[in-house]
């Protein structure tokens, strides 16, 4: 029997192969502060997003799969860059005036629009928080404004006014002419307007801890670069904070790619040693685009919670990380799917395929079992057919299909036919266009109907003694469309579903009938036959 860890020093899941590059650091000696520090960035200038949830999903997956190969203890910090200047206004919060009028302000210094935070930086940490308690995530919570203020980042910041000069040689190499004429890696806070101020310094004195520079009203002012008077620019910031925490991995987006050199040479000039990184490609919505918190476009977390469980999110940022993702509502059931597939593949793998099966990095090596007989594509399909306004409906058919299952014993099934009634009626109902079939498609499904029709009036079990009902069912459908001439005989299962369920995909038809019964099914084909779906 494979050793657990042997396992996963061989796997080619990605999660142990960003474990092993972490482990690889500490070869020769464990790290000084005593654990490897994972970390993960959020920008609170909108509301978090999926994208933010996945940058920490995705890292507690590697923390995971190091815990497995080392026994060096590990924590993750979940970083919030709330100290930073509000550029612009976020189109989807109330109170837009408000938030105009502290324009350049930290977003710890910003008035909640919400009025229920005293900062709107607090209001979106909170959020942030609340997403990430929701999927049980262990993390240490950090606050940029916190560190900065309350001298965490002193003797570092103190460092960035000796090496000044290096730090401005490795950022003046990336900028535009234009932008490098004004540029400084210091953002002093105005003393008396609060402003993050992006003005050149007229002088660093290292010796000191303190710049000097004009502001926009060409008043000159003097301030210490120590205890919240002056922030870094975003760029040096990121490579200040690894050599001030000694972080050993973070992970970003694919928009960041460029800017890793950069990261990495001003931590290393400040005497750090740069962290591994893992660049992923980003998240797309409905159009192709890039999902932005100030946009508001892509789904947020509590979209996706509202129509599919955690865990279904989960397996979906597992994965391919490295590939651009569309992000929108007809990912839902195809995620919830696979992911209880993996759940029940689970249980008969050998420790080599467990290890590289999604739900091991999703539970931690732990996952439950699925209680989901009846797939959500199904049950999608059942609650329309049905008409259903709740799950209840979904359950009468359920019982049928599946005597055994109860809302208490298949906690799963129970809380999909929730979320499926729900995603029928929001999402499915509102497209559904039925047509009436061709003479072809016509006479074919009078054929199914009158097979239907045939079957001794048993249950389905006793009527297919040898085999799964559904398939028996299956079968039976499959042999109509092949000797009606359907070539290929997709187009026989498209016809089916366009003019009974008013979509051109659909379940497996036979999984279908046996769920939503022979006499019903025979009853809506008639119907559908006599126009009664397609002209309603």
């Amino acid at each position: 029997m494979t050793n657990l860890r042997d396992a996963a020093m061989n796997s080619k899941a990605w999660p142990f192969e960003e474990a092993r590059r972490v482990l690889k650091r500490y070869e020769k000696a464990p790290p000084e502060k005593g654990y490897v520090l994972f970390e993960t960035g959020y920008g609170p200038s909108g509301l978090p997003h999926i994208g933010t949830f996945g940058e920490v999903a995705r890292t507690t997956m590697i923390r995971r799969a190091f815990e497995i190969i080392s026994d060096i203890p590990t924590k993750l910090l979940c970083f919030s860059d709330d100290m930073d200047g509000m550029r612009k206004v976020p189109e989807n919060v109330p109170n837009q005036d408000l938030l105009k009028a502290n324009i350049q302000k930290p977003l710890t210094a910003v008035p909640d629009p919400f009025g229920e935070f005293d900062s709107f930086g607090n209001h979106n940490n909170a959020m942030l928080r609340r997403f990430l308690d929701t999927f049980g995530f262990e993390y240490e919570f950090a606050s940029a404004t916190q560190y900065y203020k309350t001298g965490k980042f002193d003797d570092m910041l103190l460092r960035c006014a000796e090496k000044y000069d290096d730090i401005m040689a490795i950022m003046l190499k990336s900028l535009r002419e234009e932008r490098a004429s004004t540029y400084s890696c210091f953002l002093p806070i105005h003393p008396e307007t609060g402003r993050v101020l992006y003005v050149p310094m007229k002088n660093v004195d290292a010796k000191a801890g303190t710049v000097t520079f004009d502001d926009e009203d060409g008043r000159e002012w003097t301030l210490p670069v120590t205890g919240g008077h002056v922030k870094l620019q975003w760029k040096p910031d990121f490579g200040m904070r690894w050599a001030a925490l000694g972080v050993d991995f973070e992970m970003y987006g694919k928009d960041h790619a460029t800017n890793t050199p950069i990261y990495d040479n001003i931590c290393k000039v400040l005497g750090g040693r740069a962290p591994e990184h893992f660049t992923y490609e980003l998240f797309l919505d409905a159009n192709g685009e890039k999902i932005s918190k100030s946009k508001g476009n892509g789904l947020t977390i509590d979209e996706w919670l509202t129509y599919a469980s955690t865990e279904s999110l989960s397996y979906f940022m597992y994965q391919k990380p490295k590939t651009a993702k569309r992000l929108w509502w007809d990912v839902i059931p195809k995620a919830v799917d696979e992911y209880h597939q993996q759940l029940r593949a689970f249980a008969d793998q050998p420790v080599e395929k467990q290890i590289d099966n999604p739900v091991w990095h999703i539970h931690g090596g732990k996952p439950p079992v699925s209680t989901l007989v009846v797939p959500f594509a199904m049950l999608l399909n059942l609650a329309s057919v049905s008409g259903a306004h709740d799950k209840e409906t979904l359950w009468g058919f359920i019982r049928r299909y599946a005597p055994e299952a109860t809302p208490e014993s298949h906690p799963d099934l129970d809380a999909a036919a929730g979320f499926a009634v729900r995603y029928f009626q929001d999402f499915v109902a509102p497209t559904r266009a039925f047509r009436l079939p061709s003479d072809k498609e016509r006479a074919a499904m009078e054929d199914l109907i009158g097979r239907l029709k045939a079957l001794p009036a048993q249950e389905l079990h006793e009527i297919f003694p040898d085999e799964d009902p559904a398939e028996g069912l299956q079968t039976i459908v499959f042999a109509v469309g092949k000797e009606h001439g359907f070539e290929p005989l997709r187009d026989w299962f498209t016809a089916l579903y366009e003019v009974l369920l008013g979509q051109s995909q659909g379940p497996r038809f036979g999984g279908f009938i046996a769920l939503y019964g022979v006499t019903e099914t025979i009853a809506r084909m008639e119907t559908a036959l006599a126009g009664g779906l397609a002209n309603a």
